[in-house]
């Protein structure tokens, strides 16, 4: 009985989201607010009140949404360890989240569409999170994509917010016809779209197909999770609202992508070859997006290709055979990095709406308590020794050392040089806001409804290692033993003690050059190298030259040619030849009527004819 209340966990959101949207004309801008905060709330309270159920992962099944033939697909979910675990940090993360907009966008006149979306992207999440089938899991994929979409261009009057969500809509998507061809082929390999039996039949494949539908989901999930070739659309994201971007990055969409993968790992875990592509295209991400990160100026941009950045570490976990690292990384990632969106989407509210942070500044002096809390994000991002980041960045980094192979080696070796950028670029981060330079105009204090919401998330940045304290550090692997999942090749402790003292002198090392690089040159450069690396590397352009142009010349050479042969010479052309036919056809009439009843009677007898000659 216990087990059918598991369909309150996404049904939840998705009540509140209806109560904001159809009743929202009658309610007050409060209790819109309080609405959509309660129902995510009461979402991540029946998940903690059901989490018993997930030990032997329960399965419920709702009623049989479709059946033809072979094919039947229940609406149906399961509570297993993986899903439970990422449910809760996706309902009380996003709780938090949106008690933070309830404050921030206390000014904006359409909170009724804002919070309706808003909560309608954390069912879709929940969906993805909990479905037990990949058809299921797909109507979340799409119904994530949806919001994220009408939220990234929620300020949809201003045209470069507008064209940022249809950016993030059509990149997405491209994806997400691969992962459907998956989703197809696997249906007619094993003929089910359980995950847990596509699982199990997985060994009973051929080694290429295995690695053919291991690449075409990690296309899918690169689409998703922002990776490359498919990242240049979450920079442009960050034209929605703050809250919006906290919960893409932290809490649904951007994390979606690693947990398919860790979904189906076991079918994944049987190409070596798929291993090692999703190997390479996290850390080619990671290093791509740190290395954008450290010289962006927009406050809002440093993130975002921090998140790029961040969630290739996933994908290198995955790709090394931990999933346990995998989540662990994104559950501490969710933690540190909501806590930064928080912190800088009031860093701009004090600012006036200024998000140069070559314009901000001075903010341990105005705002103690926001510096406090940005120096948590950003400590825990870096990776400094003991907090949540460290801990779980450590844990990919030894799982690609540990395998002992040139390629894996070689990987680590890149992910030590992306934790020295990413140490410098967190550090960047901070230096600039606390430097005691000319700052835009401020606002005043921080609202204290807005800082609230920080400090658990804060806590969770600095100490959240502790859910998976390696054995060296006289802890408990508290999360490898829940999850029961893959954690990779053993990892001696001299490995460990080693990656430990490395991860400090580049933290270390990263602080020194960040302090007299800004000290010597505080102003910022402008050079050809730094413009191509603020651009993401021309991405965009590549793209544009690649893909979207010649697109463009193709459409525009067709409507020139066929289209308008098929839609104006053609036509025109019938109507003349009608309109003479009727012409000529008017000057034989002779107006007799003697005449017209011979052409009948002939045309009778030539019909006739022809039906008799078809029937002999």
């Amino acid at each position: 009985m216990m087990g059918e209340l598991l369909f309150l966990i996404p049904l939840l959101p998705l009540c509140g989201a209806l109560i904001v949207m159809f009743a929202g004309g009658l309610l007050s801008r409060r209790v819109l607010a309080g609405v959509a905060i309660t129902s995510v709330a009461a979402s991540a309270a029946v998940t903690l009140w059901l989490w018993p159920l997930a030990v032997n992962s329960t399965r419920v099944s709702l009623f049989t949404w479709l059946e033809a033939g072979a094919l039947r697909v229940p609406v149906e979910i399961l509570f297993s360890p993986l899903s439970a675990a990422m449910a809760l940090m996706v309902t009380s993360v996003s709780a938090l989240i949106h008690l933070y907009a309830a404050c921030y966008l206390h000014h904006e006149p359409d909170t009724r569409r804002f919070f309706a979306l808003f909560n309608l992207f954390v069912f879709a999440m929940l969906v993805i999170v909990l479905a037990d089938n990949l058809l299921l899991l797909f109507l979340g994929w799409e119904g994530v994509g949806f919001c994220s979409y009408a939220l990234i261009g929620f300020w949809y009057r201003n045209p470069e917010f507008a064209a940022a969500g249809r950016k993030a809509f059509l990149v997405t998507r491209a994806a997400d016809v691969l992962f459907g061809i998956a989703l197809l082929w696997l249906f007619r390999l094993t003929g089910t779209l359980s995950m847990e039996a596509i699982n199990s039949q997985a060994a009973s494949m051929s080694p290429n197909t295995v690695t053919l539908i291991a690449l075409l989901l990690l296309a899918g999930a690169c689409g998703k999770s922002a990776q490359l070739p498919f990242s240049s659309w979450l920079p442009d994201a960050m034209a929605g609202p703050t809250p919006v971007s906290a919960l893409i990055h932290a809490a649904t969409m951007v994390t979606a992508g690693v947990y398919l993968l860790c979904r189906l790992f076991p079918l994944i875990a049987l190409s070596p070859t798929a291993l090692a592509v999703i190997g390479l295209v996290g850390t080619a991400s990671a290093f791509y997006g740190a290395i954008c990160a450290l010289v962006q100026r927009d406050i809002k941009r440093v993130l975002a290709y921090s998140t790029i950045s961040q969630v290739g570490y996933m994908f290198v976990a995955v790709g090394a055979g931990t999933v346990t690292g995998a989540m662990f990384h994104l559950l501490t990632h969710a933690f540190f990095k909501a806590l930064l969106f928080m912190v800088a989407g009031v860093v701009i509210h004090l600012a006036a709406g200024e998000q140069d942070l070559f314009r901000l500044g001075q903010l341990s002096r105005r705002a103690p308590l926001l510096f406090w809390l940005l120096l948590a994000g950003a400590l825990a991002l870096a990776g400094v020794p003991l907090t949540s980041g460290f801990f779980s960045k450590d844990t990919i980094l030894a799982a690609c050392f540990a395998r002992h192979t040139p390629w894996w080696t070689l990987l680590g070796v890149v992910g030590l040089i992306t934790a020295l950028l990413t140490a410098m670029y967190a550090l960047r981060l901070v230096y600039l806001l606390a430097a005691d330079r000319a700052a835009a105009a401020g606002r005043g204090p921080t609202p204290r409804s807005m800082a609230w919401p920080m400090l658990p998330l804060a806590v969770m940045a600095l100490v959240g290692g502790q859910l998976n304290l390696p054995e060296l550090w006289k802890g408990r692997t508290i999360l490898q033993g829940w999850l029961q999942t893959a954690s990779g090749m053993p990892v001696s402790h001299g490995l460990e003690w080693s990656l430990a003292a490395v991860t400090l002198l580049l933290v270390v090392a990263a602080w020194l050059g960040v302090r007299r690089h800004y000290r010597l040159a505080p102003a910022p450069s402008d050079r050809a190298g730094v413009r191509f690396l603020a651009a993401g590397w021309q991405l965009d352009a590549v793209i544009r030259r690649g893909l979207t142009a010649p697109f463009e010349k193709t459409g525009y050479l067709l409507q020139r040619t066929v289209e308008r042969l098929l839609t104006t010479v053609l036509p025109a052309g019938l109507g003349r030849l009608c309109q003479a036919t009727g012409q000529y056809l008017r000057s034989i009439t002779s107006g007799y009527v003697s005449h017209y009843l011979a052409a009948m009677a002939w045309g009778t007898v030539l019909l006739l004819a022809m039906l008799l000659l078809v029937l002999w």
